[in-house]
C-alpha cells in the first residue's frame, strides 16, 4: 500500500486543468499505454512567451494524476526560458513527496514538458540521437543518466524507480549497472564494485561478471591504445588466467602492464585478493 501525501491525494480526487487545448501552442507526449504510463501535454502562449494555458490527459496510477496536474499548476504563469528549468524534483517538492517506487511519475512529467516545449520551437529532443537501453520500456541511455545525475540516484533499483528502466525483463540490468557506475566514477562520488565487494562476499558468478565487465569497458580499451590486447582464460578461485595477445603479448615490460596496471585495476574495480596471471600459449 502506497503512503500519499495529503497534496497527492487532493491532486488525484481533484485534479486541475484535465483536458486538451484545441490549437495548443505546445504539445508533449510521453510514455505508452503499452507501458502503462502515457501524459499528453498542452500548452498556450502569449506574445510575449509566457504560459497562459495548460492542460493534461494522462493513463496512469494516482501519482501520474497528482504529478500531471502538479506540473500544469507550476508552468502556468511562467515563461517557456522558467518553466523548462523545472525538474521532476520541483513536482515532487510541490506535492509534498510522492512514494519512492512512484517517483517515475514526476520523471514522465518533466519530459512532457521538455517534449512540448521542444514542439514549441520546432526543435529535436535529446533523447531522439540516444540509444535506447531498456527495450520494454523504450529508455534511453540519455534519460538514464540525466535520472542519476539529476537525482543523485546510486542504485539500480532507484533507477527504475525513477525511470521504469530495468523494471520489465531484466536483461539490461547490466547495462544499466555500467551507466550508474560510470556517472559516478566520473563524479569522483564512489566506486560501486569495489564498494559492493567491500560490503559483501561475491559469489563465483558476481566475480566473474565484474571481472568481464571490468576487462573489457576500462582495460581493453587501454591496451589497444598501443596494439594490444587480452582475454581471459579462466578464473580459480581468487586466480584470474589472461592471454595477453598484440603487441603485449611480446612487449618486454608486459608483466609490469599484467600487475600494476591490469591486476591493480581488477582490484579495485571487483576484490582485493585478485591475482592475475599470464597463460602462455
Amino acid at each position: 500500500m502506497w503512503e500519499y501525501t495529503d497534496k497527492v491525494r487532493e491532486y488525484f480526487n481533484n485534479p486541475r486543468n484535465v483536458g486538451d487545448i484545441e490549437d495548443a501552442d505546445g504539445v508533449g507526449e510521453v510514455g505508452s499505454l503499452a507501458c502503462g504510463d502515457a501524459l499528453r501535454l498542452t500548452f498556450k502562449v502569449d506574445d510575449e512567451g509566457r504560459i497562459t494555458e495548460a492542460k493534461f490527459q494522462t493513463f496512469g496510477c494516482a501519482s501520474a494524476i497528482a504529478s500531471s496536474s502538479a506540473l500544469t499548476e507550476l508552468i502556468i504563469g511562467k515563461t517557456l526560458e522558467e518553466a523548462e528549468k523545472i525538474t521532476n524534483k520541483d513536482i515532487v517538492e510541490f506535492l509534498g513527496g510522492l512514494p519512492q517506487q512512484k517517483m517515475h511519475c514526476s520523471v514522465m512529467g518533466q519530459e512532457a514538458l521538455r517534449a512540448a516545449i521542444a514542439n514549441y520551437r520546432g526543435e529535436k529532443l535529446p533523447k531522439e540521437d540516444s540509444e535506447i537501453v531498456c527495450e520494454c520500456f523504450g529508455i534511453t541511455e540519455n534519460e538514464i543518466e540525466e535520472a542519476i545525475r539529476q537525482n543523485e540516484l546510486t542504485t539500480l533499483e532507484q533507477i527504475t524507480d525513477y525511470t521504469k528502466a530495468g523494471g520489465g525483463c531484466e536483461s539490461c540490468h547490466e547495462r544499466i549497472e555500467a551507466i550508474l557506475e560510470r556517472i559516478l566514477q566520473e563524479d569522483g562520488k564512489r566506486k560501486p564494485s569495489q564498494e559492493a565487494a567491500a560490503r559483501r562476499p561475491l559469489t563465483n558468478v558476481q566475480k566473474i561478471k565484474l571481472v568481464e565487465q571490468t576487462l573489457e569497458r576500462d582495460i581493453k580499451p587501454e591496451l589497444a591504445k598501443d596494439g594490444g590486447g587480452i582475454e581471459l582464460v579462466d578464473i580459480v578461485g581468487d586466480r584470474v588466467l589472461v592471454s595477453l595477445t598484440g603487441t603485449c603479448a611480446t612487449c618486454m615490460a608486459s608483466q609490469i602492464t599484467l600487475k600494476d596496471y591490469v591486476e591493480n585495476k581488477l582490484r579495485e574495480m571487483v576484490s582485493d585478493a585478485l591475482v592475475v596471471e599470464e597463460v602462455q600459449g
